[in-house]
């Protein structure tokens, strides 16, 4: 029988990446919940300029500094 190679038990500890696209879309799979970032480039520039404006008529200017 091969041996086993060590494994530490620490190895659990390690924070594993977190895919947000995938969390992004199963808030809008099940939320309807939509998050979308103003510069992302999958969007042409009417849609992310729709994007920016919702996002100042809801919350506001974006802060600078």
């Amino acid at each position: 029988m091969k041996p086993q190679p060590y494994r530490c038990p620490l190895g659990k500890l390690q924070p594993q990446a977190t895919d947000l696209d995938a969390i992004k879309e199963a808030g809008w799979r099940e939320q309807h919940i939509l998050v979308v970032k103003e510069t992302d480039e999958r969007l042409d520039f009417v849609e992310r300029e729709f994007v920016r404006r919702i996002g100042e008529r809801l919350y506001g200017r974006k802060r600078h500094g």
